[in-house]
């Protein structure tokens, strides 16, 4: 039953944040506005919902016990970024090099991505840093936590103040699929545009609050640690909607938004979330959490690394998919 529930509820996010995200491409296209945003803003934000709202209902909405409802909320918020800089960045590379060949050519824009990386680095390595300060010291943990807030501000209007130049390179946004409202006869205008992104939030919260009673009961039942189960499985199935958007995409040659899309995510979840877990959850240094920030700064830094080289290909990113192995492993060994 426990895993049934998972099941239907992880429909429901995947439903809600395709929903989402397609009325968010017809409105950056609707605002003209750049590539850069809409995948690295509008579409992170959108399919980082799924794995937004799973610690937030964990953290403050559980009907289990709170101990339990903090391991949740700590997992998801940890487990998205390592999802998404070693699996997500390997699978995208699986994909594209099946068109392009292992020794082929990714082209993304390179001024947006190096921004995400470096936004990121930032924002989750003050996240680890906070924990290893002491809970008593709580002005210096709460400094930490609204600093991060402040970094992804920053992030956004760097990225927005970018979109013009952008667009006049050629770098704007255009929706590959019709919004989905108006197949039932809806007009395509703005008001529809809005009134769907409601109603795909509206999915993503239901499905979120489901996933995390599941994932309580199926912890209590398999008698492992809602932590553990949590970085393992709650970010396999919530960023389902970042792999499949970027593989679409990269599958498509437009790499500028399938990178966006996984590293604007990261920004979004490397920043405020790392603040709310901060605040809400213990947030203290225990070996699983130590090895998912490790490898996670790890992952992302050597990303870095090779976007500033100069040329990154899908071979580049197979030393992504061998950490997450280690991390599965290490984990469910």
């Amino acid at each position: 039953m426990d895993i049934a529930l998972l099941i239907v509820t992880l429909i429901v996010i995947l439903v809600g944040a395709e929903t989402f995200t397609n009325a968010l491409e017809h409105l950056g296209e609707r605002l003209k506005i750049s590539e850069g945003v809409t995948g690295s803003i509008f579409a992170a934000v959108g399919t980082a919902l799924p794995e937004t709202m799973v610690p937030l209902v964990a953290v403050l909405a559980s009907d289990g016990a709170h101990e339990i409802g903090q391991e949740v909320g700590v997992g998801a918020i940890l487990g998205a970024p390592m999802m998404l800089s070693t699996l997500t960045l390997f699978l995208m590379a699986a994909f594209a090099a099946q068109k392009r060949g292992w020794g082929g050519e990714f082209k993304p824009e390179h001024s947006g991505l190096d921004r995400d990386l470096s936004f990121f680095l930032l924002a989750f390595g003050l996240g680890a840093i906070a924990i290893f300060v002491p809970h008593e010291m709580r002005l210096l943990r709460g400094a930490i936590a609204i600093t991060l807030v402040l970094v992804y501000f920053v992030y956004l209007l760097l990225t927005i103040r970018a979109s013009a130049r952008l667009v006049m390179d050629g770098h704007g946004t255009e929706a590959d699929h019709p919004l989905l409202l108006t197949r039932i006869g809806l007009p395509e205008n703005m008001a529809t545009i809005i009134l769907q992104l409601g109603f795909g939030l509206g999915l993503i919260v239901l499905g979120a609050k489901g996933f995390v009673v599941g994932i309580e009961h199926l912890s209590a039942w398999l008698g492992v640690s809602a932590l553990v189960l949590s970085l393992l499985i709650v970010p396999v199935a919530t960023e389902l909607p970042e792999k499949i958007n970027s593989i679409l995409w990269i599958r498509r040659h437009k790499d500028t938004l399938a990178f966006g899309n996984v590293t604007g995510a990261m920004v979004f979840q490397g920043s405020l979330l790392p603040a709310l877990g901060i605040m809400l959850t213990p947030w203290e240094a225990r070996p699983e959490v130590l090895l998912g920030m490790g490898l996670t700064l790890f992952a992302a830094t050597y990303l870095f690394v090779m976007l500033r080289r100069g040329t990154l290909r899908p071979r580049h990113l197979i030393l992504n998919g061998v950490l997450y192995a280690a991390y599965f492993v290490t984990l469910a060994g």
